[in-house]
């Protein structure tokens, strides 16, 4: 009989002991080892948080004259009230007025892109956005790299990407925590196809604009196609560049060529040079940031 109750006590402690380790004592005031169970699962959710935040509350807006929407308005002016990154026309729908609604838009974005920039301007204006310590900077540029005087004047891609390189730390070194969107250079080849058709814009054309791509629209000569495979070629290095150096920062987002890819026409052409984004390129412009930068993806 003694030996049956001391079976028996011995077996209700081996249930007791299992109840205890299964439930990890929390039952018993959740003791050591319920502690270092949360803890643990802080540390898990912290490492797995998401990095990007889908929502900035303030936007900076650096690079050249397509940021600046020049030309959009009215002829050899730049018009930044339909900027696609920080305007207020309601027709485009800015990517500020998206994300901050547009009275925060007026009161939480900065352009700081400057007409006629490339690559080597942007850390300047790269310092000047970060005195304002947005929570979003977005990043427009390497077109005029491309359109010199001639193929061989253009940015040299080792060069450009020097540039962004320290554009990228000088943001670094005043804000760790920024976001960073990244646009595409522009398809500049579909540009000259698409515009070519026009004859008032092969005559803007003749003044100047981009003549390493658009010089002699006419001229299909192998000379001539070559000059412009060359730009091509440049064009899409660049864009490498800017996929490679913003894919080392985990707060940098690329559109994913998407501003090149866009199979944009001359609605989206501003109708005083045939080159400049119109308000309804700038739109498009707006839809395609807007899309990246709210994107489900880590």
């Amino acid at each position: 009989m003694r030996n049956r109750r001391h079976r028996a006590r011995a077996a209700l402690a081996l249930v007791v002991t299992a109840l205890m380790t299964t439930a990890g004592c929390d039952a018993f005031g959740g003791g050591g080892g319920g502690t270092d169970s949360g803890a643990s699962a802080s540390r898990s959710a912290a490492r797995h948080a998401p990095v990007w935040n889908r929502s900035p509350d303030s936007i900076a807006a650096v690079g050249d004259s397509i940021t600046r929407g020049f030309d959009a308005c009215t002829v050899l002016s730049d018009c930044p009230e339909v900027s696609w990154a920080t305007g207020s026309d309601a027709k485009v729908d800015s990517l500020a007025v998206r994300l901050l609604g547009v009275t925060g838009a007026a009161e939480r974005s900065w352009n700081y892109a400057v007409t006629g920039s490339r690559m080597a301007d942007l850390p300047e204006q790269m310092a000047q956005a970060a005195t304002r310590s947005p929570e979003l900077v977005t990043v427009m540029v390497g077109a005029n790299d491309a359109c010199r005087s001639s193929a061989r004047a253009m940015t040299s891609v080792a060069g450009f990407r020097a540039d962004f390189e320290e554009a990228m730390s000088t943001l670094r070194a005043a804000l760790p925590k920024t976001q960073v969107y990244v646009a595409s250079v522009p398809n500049l080849k579909r540009l000259w196809s698409e515009g070519r058709g026009n004859p008032l814009g092969k005559q803007v054309w003749k003044l100047g604009i981009c003549p390493s791509m658009l010089r002699d629209a006419d001229d299909l000569t192998h000379a001539a196609a070559v000059r412009r495979d060359k730009v091509q070629l440049r064009v899409e290095a660049y864009n490498a560049v800017l996929k490679d150096v913003c894919a080392k920062d985990r707060r940098c987002r690329f559109d994913d060529n998407a501003v090149f890819d866009y199979d944009f026409d001359t609605e989206q052409l501003s109708h005083w040079d045939w080159f400049h984004p119109s308000r309804n390129g700038q739109a498009r412009l707006a839809e395609i940031a807007y899309r990246t930068i709210t994107a489900e993806k880590s």
